[in-house]
């Protein structure tokens, strides 16, 4: 970063934005008594309207699971520390497909009805405002459970897990939105000749008295219920060392080890293109990879997952040539910035996610020379060409910034979100458009932020009112005019879909342009 950017980055790190916790919850204003009550069973997320919950924040959680190879069954509890921010007599937490036995709060049994996806849970007393509170819960689940969406993916050997946009909450119960960022430990048990992986470090490894042992690990950093990786099966872990000394962990089928070694070899220069482009060190304590133990190239309908500081990827996707997927894998390796470090206040913050992803994969493939899907080799072709897409796209599909369930994972959130940074990128000149991005990791590192946290930042950062020219690029129904190129056109709508979607037991569609 050169020194005028990283001024202006000093500056915005300075700045007074809303906090994530409000962008759903509508902020502060003079504290009252509040009565006793069931806390609400939403967060009014405008595109999963039923999920999360308020009445109370997580701050960590403590999850126990023991896999039955011979049941194919995981048997669990889930540990969760709370603190309420009113009275509660009632409150709620995500679950579905879970066997619920027991559930207490501070040690006490709790009266609990499953409803829908809502586990509704009465503590033995009420609870004061800001008060902390421990909730344990006793369940046992079927990762080959058929539900509506479901984070499991069975394998021969074991499961993954593939909890995003919607779905961690068949495998624990939780609050199950990015905006109640909290810290996980982790404890997985497996028969002998099994391994049991999770986010983050690994802290310890007991083997007990029946031959079964105990892996347990801690993410150093908080964490959205959506990004959390469990995974058992027939894998071996290896070990070798990124920029600075970063660890990589990469989390591997024991029958394929060998022939996926030339892609995890990439992985140590990819972080190092990326923190130079960002001007940030990797911000989590380890990354590395797991390709999913399964023969089953349909086990689930997208290429690879940001579970964090693991990325999950799609049986043998890895095994191809780097041309075929070192864009890609800058892609995943990004969401470690935009949507790990800094997650998306809620889902119709999307595009801040897969957009930057996208730009930054797209960046690394054109440096390197390597045709995209549709042969064009420069950024400015590949723009010209999604530009010309626009009003079909924002006809299809709605604006960027503006998706329903149906199209969360349409084009708009991919490419569209790219075309809006290229924009930007063209309107305020690439020193302020990397301070803005600089900026805004570092003002909401850890929490989740909006995209009116985004136009916030870019405003300040830029020293002019960018939130009109942002809004129309995200939100408007017809593409604006491309800053320098005024020679570019769009297309005009036609009946034809732009961009078919695909959802599947709850699994995102991977759309990346970077594929």
């Amino acid at each position: 970063m050169t020194a005028p950017a990283a001024a202006l980055l000093g500056t915005a790190a300075a700045l007074t934005v809303g906090s994530p916790a409000q962008a759903l919850a509508g902020g502060g204003g003079t504290s009252r008594r509040k009565a006793v009550g069931p806390g609400p069973e939403t967060l009014g997320d405008p595109v999963f309207p039923t999920l999360g919950n308020e009445g109370y924040r997580v701050s960590s959680y403590a999850l126990d699971l023991a896999y039955d190879a011979t049941a194919r069954t995981v048997e669990a509890t889930a540990t969760l520390r709370i603190r309420t921010d009113r009275p509660l007599s009632r409150f709620s937490l995500d679950a579905l497909g879970l066997d619920i036995r027991t559930v207490t709060v501070d040690g006490a049994a709790a009266v609990f009805e499953q409803a829908g996806e809502k586990l509704r849970v009465t503590p033995a007393r009420e609870l004061a405002e800001d008060a902390a509170a421990v909730v344990c819960v006793a369940y046992s689940a079927d990762p080959r459970r058929s539900l509506a969406h479901t984070a499991w993916v069975p394998t021969p050997d074991g499961f993954a897990i593939c909890p995003q946009p919607n779905s961690a909450h068949t495998v624990f119960p939780c609050n199950d939105h990015p905006s109640d960022k909290a810290d996980f430990t982790f404890r997985v048990t497996v028969p002998s000749g099994l391994r049991g992986v999770a986010n983050g470090r690994l802290t310890g490894t007991r083997t007990l008295d029946d031959g079964r042992t105990t892996y347990s690990y801690r993410s150093a950093s908080p964490m959205a219920t959506e990004l959390v990786q469990i995974t058992v099966g027939d894998y071996v872990v290896k070990d070798r060392q990124g920029p600075h000394g970063l660890p990589l962990r990469d989390v591997v089928p024991s029958a394929r080890a060998a022939a996926l070694e030339p892609a995890l070899a990439l992985t140590p220069d990819l972080v190092a293109w990326l923190e130079n482009r960002l001007g940030m060190a990797f911000p989590f304590e380890t990354y590395g990879l797991l390709p999913c133990n399964s023969d089953d190239a349909h086990a689930f309908d997208f290429t690879g997952l940001e579970t964090q500081t693991l990325t999950l990827y799609k049986p043998n996707f890895l095994l191809q040539e780097e041309k075929k997927i070192g864009s890609h894998m800058m892609h995943e390796l990004v969401h470690s910035y935009f949507g790990n470090l800094v997650s998306p206040a809620s889902w119709s913050d999307l595009w801040l996610n897969e957009g930057h992803a996208d730009f930054y994969g797209l960046l690394y493939r054109y440096e390197r020379g390597w045709a995209d899907s549709l042969g064009l080799t420069t950024m400015e072709a590949r723009m010209k060409d999604t530009y010309a897409r626009g009003d079909q796209w924002r006809h299809d599909s709605g604006p960027v910034a503006s998706p329903n369930e149906a199209n969360l994972f349409d084009s708009q959130r991919y490419l569209g979100g790219v075309l809006t940074l290229y924009a930007f990128r063209e309107q305020v000149g690439e020193q302020v458009f990397n301070a803005v991005e600089g900026a805004f990791l570092e003002r909401f590192r850890n929490c989740s932020a909006s995209t009116d946290d985004y136009i916030a930042v870019a405003t300040e950062v830029s020293g002019q009112d960018q939130s009109g020219f942002l809004r129309d690029w995200l939100y408007g129904t017809k593409t604006p005019r491309m800053p320098g190129h005024p020679d570019w056109t769009v297309t005009p709508v036609a009946s034809a879909l732009a961009a078919p979607h695909s959802k599947r037991g709850g699994h995102r569609h991977d759309n990346s342009a970077t594929l």
